[in-house]
Order: C-alpha cells, then structure tokens, then sequence
C-alpha cells in the first residue's frame, strides 16, 4: 500500500508541475472541441478519484462542490449529465486557485484513506485513477500545444520541445510465420482492453526499424502526394480536400523553408527527426506511396519485443474492437474504454509526451482515422 501512496502523491504533483509554466490567462481557453482547457484537466482528474473512490468508501464523505459532478464530468452516463465537451473552455468560473483548492482536498482525502489499509477495490480503483491522470497528463500537453499554435507570436511554454531524435538504426525486422499471443498476462497493472489473451496467425511480413522522419515525409509532400488521389482511401481523399490539407499538423512553409510549431516556439523542420503529428489518413497514404503498408496492431505487438519504441504513438492498420472475451465492468468504470469500440483506430508504443512508465508493449491507444493533434507517427511493414 505504501508504493501505491507514493505513486499517487508523484503522478498528482507530476500534474501540478507541467502546469507551472502556465499563466492565469492560459488555463481556460479551449481551441476546438477535441481538447480541453488545462484548468478541466486538473480538476476531472481530481473529480475520478472523488467520484469513482471517495463517494463510495470514504467515511462521511462531503463533495467538494455538488455543481463539479457536472462541469467536470467527461463522458460518464451513468453519473448524470455534464456540461458538453466543446464548452468546457466557458468554465472561467470556478477559478483556478479554487480548482487547486479542490485537488488539495481530494488529496487529503484519498491519502487519508489510503492510509486505513484499505481494500482490495480501492487499491485497484486507486491504480486506475493512476493511470487515468498520466493519460490526462499527456492529453494536457498535447491540448496546450494545440492552443498555444492558434497564437501568431508562436509562444515558447518549456525548454522541452517534444520532438523526437533521429532513428538510432534502419533496415527491416523479419518475422517468420507462426501462431502467436495477444495480448496482456501478469498481476501488473492494465486497462481492460488489452486482457482476453489470445492467439492470432500471422503470415510472415516485414516491419521497418527507423520510424518515418520529416525528410522521408517531405520526399511525399513534394512528390504531391497531397494531391494524388491514388494514395488515399476515400475518406481520407475526402477529408484532405475538404480542409485543404498539404503537410502534417503545425507545419508551416516560410520562405520555402517547412517549420514547424513546438512548445518551443516555431522551429525549423529537422528533416532528421521523427515525424509526427500525422493522422491515420496521412499514415496510410505515405506508406501506399512507399510501396509498403501500416503494420497491424497484433504484427506491431509480437515485433515490438525487438524494436525501439516510445517516441512516438505509431499508427497501426486495426480498428479499435474488443478481445475475444472482453468483458466490460460493471458501474461506471464500464464506460472507460469499451463503448468507444467503434470507428476509431488502435496506435501503439508511447510518445515523447507520454508519462513515465505508463505504457507497456500491450497497450492499445486509439483515436479517430483524421487525429493529428496527438504525438503520433508511422512506422512501416511489408
């Protein structure tokens, strides 16, 4: 139980300190509905443990504030209704310096009853509102990043820039075929979509080493490969032309010289480095150019054990759709992964901006085909 205190207490500082660059004026603003203001991640955070732990095993437990059920709620039907997504960004009120009122005493309370041996339940319950703030906390950096773009100053929020160092080695990784196993084993922490180990055959294939970088994704940009349809599947084709796509999200051409915006501030394109910020789309087009094709998620797994990876999330060619056996839990905990099992596509590995030790070679990530805000590149196979 002490590890799990500790670990506690880390990754809710761990949150505090990302956000001690911010200014008063940058924890509120929301630019587009897929993202959310730092100050609604700090406080739906504080609002799982409350809501998931607290209300149900802590003795006499008073809420906070009744009206936070609803402002910081995200997506959890069965608690009640909730502000919608695309107007979490209005929260001007309750301030900030409430909202860190708030996770102090969230904080207290949770270590107050961690601190009883508690059961079973609660340290489970307790490792999952672990794991769920590291997701936030990436989604913080990667929401930031997206609104701190839509400033024409370009401002610098850390030293740390986020973007990932050239591929250490190249060539192709051969996997021979063969029936494989999917999937998580062990007593060790994971989400319920990675359990339902089971087998799958794989024919032999291929998988690249080096994941893509900018140079190889600018050798596609100026052989027009935005403007070819022949690369794209339809929808992509679609959804390219309807928003006049020509280059990976934060890219801009100055001078005919490709930049790109960072936490940094607005850099020149490393053409060394790895690309990022590509949607599935993207993904999927450049690896028809390259004659190659995106890896399945299971081929992904099985070559993972003998590559390098946590740098960038890698697209894979497998829809997001549940294990044989997946079981989804009862109450509200239910709703966390498996009633999103539909039209969206499962990323692997981790990313620059991804907590420490939080991910592992089973877990399954997962966004829609046209996401390019989050730290995600590709890597091929054949």
């Amino acid at each position: 139980m002490q590890q799990i205190l500790q670990q506690f207490q880390t990754t809710r500082n761990q949150s505090k300190e990302l956000c001690k660059p911010l200014r008063t004026e940058d924890y509120a603003p929301q630019s587009t509905d897929f993202a959310s203001p730092p100050k609604w991640h700090l406080a739906h955070t504080s609002w799982f443990f409350e809501e998931m732990i607290l209300k149900k095993y802590s003795k006499n437990y008073q809420v906070f504030d009744d009206a936070y059920s609803f402002l910081f709620n995200s997506y959890y039907n069965s608690i009640g209704e909730r502000i919608e997504r695309k107007n979490r960004g209005l929260i001007t009120r309750p301030s900030i310096e409430t909202i860190y009122e708030y996770r102090a005493f969230v904080d207290d309370k949770m270590i107050e009853l961690l601190k009883l041996n508690p059961s079973k339940d609660i340290e489970e319950l307790t490792i999952l509102g672990i794991n769920h703030e590291q997701q936030h906390q990436e989604l913080l950096i990667t929401d930031l990043k997206h609104t701190f773009s839509y400033n024409p100053i370009y401002p610098k929020f850390t030293e740390t820039n986020y973007i990932s160092s050239k591929n250490k080695s190249k060539g192709w990784l051969e996997i021979a075929e063969g029936i494989y196993n999917i999937g998580h084993e062990g007593d060790d922490f994971c989400f319920d979509n990675e359990l339902g180990k089971h087998r799958v055959f794989l024919e032999p294939y291929k998988i690249s080493i080096a994941l893509v970088t900018n140079a190889e994704f600018i050798a596609f940009i100026n052989d027009k490969g935005y403007e070819q349809a022949k690369y794209w599947l339809d929808d992509a084709w679609h959804w390219i032309n309807q928003n006049q796509l020509k280059s990976p999200m934060y890219w801009k051409l100055i001078d005919g010289v490709w930049h790109q915006y960072t936490l940094s501030g607005l850099q020149p394109v490393n053409p060394d480095a790895i690309l990022t910020h590509v949607s599935y789309y993207e993904a999927s087009a450049f690896a028809f150019w390259s004659d190659s094709r995106l890896p399945t998620e299971f081929e992904w797994e099985v070559a993972s054990k003998q590559l390098e990876w946590g740098t960038v999330w890698e697209w894979t060619n497998s829809a997001y759709l549940p294990y044989p056996n997946f079981k989804i839990a009862n109450g509200a905990v239910g709703e966390y992964n498996g009633k999103f099992m539909i039209n969206l596509m499962v990323l692997r590995g981790a990313s620059s901006a991804t907590a420490q030790n939080h991910s592992r070679q089973t877990y399954r990530n997962f966004f829609s085909p046209n996401t390019q805000w989050q730290f995600s590149g590709i890597r091929l196979a054949k």
